[in-house]
């Protein structure tokens, strides 16, 4: 049988394949033409909230009936690191921050825990949102006793920034993120991530995110507590496909260093939670 209706040939075989503009079909339904769409209703932006409409692209999946459905939720967000203690519990060299006087430029601090498990590959354009609480701990000096005792206040800032991963063993062997996916400074970047110990000259530039801070200031070198303190932050940037891996920078800063002693702090002495999780939307 054949039937001509508005200008579309659809022929329909003895064994019940159905072609469109098409005389010999090849599957059950069989749509010809180079440049054929289909259209359904059902899925289009007046009938479905799940379709993001003409400046996003939303996927079509099937579901367990064989049904074509947009994708929910579900299919646009992923967590991508959720972990309760992501740098390593260490005062040593590789979590030290040196105090500044001028507050010029912030220093890398801190190694993730589990490196392996922790970087982290987008699939394709996404927002992607950082939450984190990184601990740190001050000290008169650097060894582990010597409670800051001079009434000078200090600021206490930290931020979170993001490398690529090119070697799978190391988390700093990739350049560090300074633009988002549309080419655009991070934060009004690019910042300073590590500083040489005296604060005067910028080693690398990256793009910090949720940075935050707070002050600390002591005078009883018995009871002041040193300990324990935690920043939290909260932020998002566009990123491109790829594999990166997230990392802390810190900055502790004085009005005066003069006559303060050896003042230091280091990032990730106890329990650091952080949390990546990707919005896609391209």
């Amino acid at each position: 049988m054949r039937v001509l209706f508005l200008g579309i040939l659809i022929t329909q075989s003895l064994i019940g394949q159905v072609g469109i503009n098409t005389t010999n079909p090849q599957q059950t339904l069989h749509v010809a033409d180079a440049t054929a769409n289909a259209r359904l209703e059902g899925l289009n932006t007046a009938n479905n909230n799940d379709n993001l409409g003409a400046q996003s692209t939303t996927r079509v999946y099937i579901d367990a009936d064989g049904d074509l459905v947009l994708g929910g939720a579900a299919e646009k967000v992923e967590i991508l690191v959720d972990t309760e203690n992501y740098l390593a519990d260490v005062e040593d060299p590789t979590s030290l921050v040196n105090q500044t006087g001028n507050a010029f430029g912030y220093e890398i601090a801190g190694n993730p825990i589990d490196f392996t498990n922790h970087q982290f590959t987008l699939t394709k354009n996404a927002i992607v949102e950082v939450n984190y609480s990184v601990s740190f701990s001050l000290y008169k000096t650097s060894g582990t006793s010597g409670r800051i005792d001079d009434r000078h206040a200090r600021i206490v800032q930290t931020g979170l920034y993001f490398r690529q991963v090119t070697d799978p063993t190391d988390p700093y062997a990739g350049p560090a993120v300074i633009n988002d996916v549309d080419g655009v400074p991070i934060n009004g970047g690019p910042w300073c991530i590590d500083v040489n110990a005296s604060g005067t000259v910028c080693q690398e530039t990256g793009g910090l995110l949720a940075l935050n801070g707070q002050f600390y200031v002591n005078s009883d070198s018995r009871n002041g507590e040193y300990r324990d303190m935690w920043n939290t932050g909260t932020d998002y940037v566009k990123l491109p496909p790829g594999t990166y891996v997230a990392l802390f920078a810190g900055q502790l800063a004085v009005g005066n260093v003069s006559g303060t002693g050896a003042v230091k702090m280091y990032l990730g002495s106890g329990k650091d939670e952080l949390q990546i999780i990707a919005h896609y939307y391209d």
